[in-house]
Parts: C-alpha cells; sequence; structure tokens
C-alpha cells in the first residue's frame, strides 16, 4: 500500500473561438504540463469549439508553480501547428488547499480567493478557489497567447490523501 499523496485533477473542458489552422477549421489537442509531467487530451477533428471533458491527473510537489497549456492543430503529413498557449499559477489553489481542514467544517460552498484578470495572467475573467462538497476547485477561462483568437475552459481539483497505487494520467518527461 502506497503513502498518501496530493494530485491535481485539471479537468480540459472546452475550447471557443480556436484559430483556424486548416483550410477552413482546424483538429485541436491540448498538452498540459505541469513541471516534468505531461498528459494530452484527444484530437477534436474539424472543429473550432471542440468539448474534450477530458480530466488529466498530475502528482503535486512543493512549490507548486506554473501549470501550461499548448493547443496544436493535428496535421497528418507535417508537423502540428501551434494554436497559442496560456498558464495558470497555482499558488491560489495551493494555499486554498491548506485551509482544508479548517474548510471541512463548513457547509455548502465556501468562496476561498478571487482571482482577477491581469496583465501577469491568462484570465478571460475572474475566477474563485472554492471549497465544495469536500473538494478544493478553481474554474478557470483562459485567453491563449500568440495567436489571433481563443480560449481554454478549465476545471482544476487539488485532491489530498489518493494512494499512490492510484494510476496518474500524466508522463514524465
Amino acid at each position: 500500500m502506497g503513502e498518501p499523496r496530493r494530485l491535481l485533477k485539471v479537468l480540459v473542458l472546452q475550447g471557443r473561438h480556436l484559430a483556424v489552422r486548416d483550410f477552413r477549421t482546424s483538429d485541436p489537442y491540448v498538452i498540459v504540463k505541469l513541471g516534468n509531467q505531461t498528459a494530452k487530451t484527444r484530437v477534436i477533428n474539424s472543429c473550432l469549439n471542440p468539448v474534450w471533458n477530458e480530466e488529466l491527473t498530475f502528482s503535486v510537489t512543493e512549490p507548486l508553480g506554473i501549470l501550461k497549456l499548448e493547443v496544436f492543430d493535428k496535421d497528418r503529413f507535417k508537423a502540428d501547428d501551434k494554436m497559442g498557449h496560456a498558464y495558470v499559477d497555482l499558488q491560489a489553489i495551493a494555499s486554498a488547499a491548506r485551509l482544508k481542514q479548517v474548510l471541512q467544517a463548513s457547509v455548502g460552498e465556501t468562496k476561498i480567493r478571487k482571482v482577477v484578470p491581469s496583465k501577469e495572467n491568462c484570465l478571460v475573467k475572474e475566477s474563485f478557489v472554492r471549497y465544495a462538497e469536500g473538494e478544493i476547485v478553481q474554474d478557470v477561462c483562459l485567453r491563449l497567447s500568440d495567436v489571433e483568437t481563443g480560449d481554454i475552459e478549465l476545471k482544476i481539483k487539488w485532491v489530498d490523501g489518493a494512494s499512490t497505487a492510484a494510476v496518474a494520467t500524466a508522463k514524465t518527461l
């Protein structure tokens, strides 16, 4: 039986208004990186507003840094095209996770911290770190950088006490 460890679950929900990289559409997928761990969504063919609803799981180590996302257009006979990138600073959710034992006495949903869009982040709109149903969760909508258009929506969950026997979907490079 393994020791308890912390996990970060990243639910890649959807992309909106992604850039055209093929004739009139794109075949997007997302690569998510945390430290030396990398995970990837499936490719959604011929879609500028893809819905992935895919959960990617990462092992958490301190200090927790930046969650990086890169969006690509899958190409068959040449290198995949870049469709933008974004990042999320995980310090807000990490600091909220430290309060979890105190919050377990609360009922319903508790907003812990508000993160507002700024030059230092990729947020499209304000985001709340909250405690709900025993979990620390943050919903984020990120504007993609270095591209003409595109947003990515994520739900990030902090999970304590998972067994090391749990299978993580992120791979170490």
